[in-house]
């Protein structure tokens, strides 16, 4: 099993910067890639970011292109998520996600989540 845990949410002014991290403990040699989601009050669960865990490439969705960026420390089994250029619209809990195997597989392991709100 792997256990993920973030920190770094809080609360931030519209345009200002915060970093999010997750650190990943347990059966980490399993993790084939890591990801960022995020669920805004009454909306669905939505894909924010991920990385490739061995070779570090990245993929965004298209409203945080440009203002967020993922990047991973593989010595601290740690991802980080950068947001630069806060919305309101960030406004959500912002969940870690651990997937083994494939990419093309699902997200096996979740963190419990850290509130970000962006005030404005």
């Amino acid at each position: 099993q792997v256990q993920l845990v973030e920190s770094g949410g809080g609360l931030v002014q519209a345009g200002g910067s915060q970093r999010l991290s997750c650190e990943a403990s347990g059966r980490t040699f399993i993790i084939y890639g890591m990801g960022w989601f995020r669920q805004a009050p009454g909306k669905e669960r939505e894909f924010v970011a991920a990385i490739r865990w061995s070779s570090g490439s990245t993929y965004y969705a298209d409203s945080v292109k440009g203002r967020f960026t993922i990047s991973r420390d593989n010595a601290k089994n740690t991802i980080y998520l950068q947001m630069n250029n806060l919305k309101p619209e960030d406004t959500a809990v912002y969940y870690c996600a651990a997937k083994r195997g494939s990419w093309s597989g699902p997200y096996n392991y979740w963190g419990q989540g850290t509130q970000v709100t962006v005030s404005s």
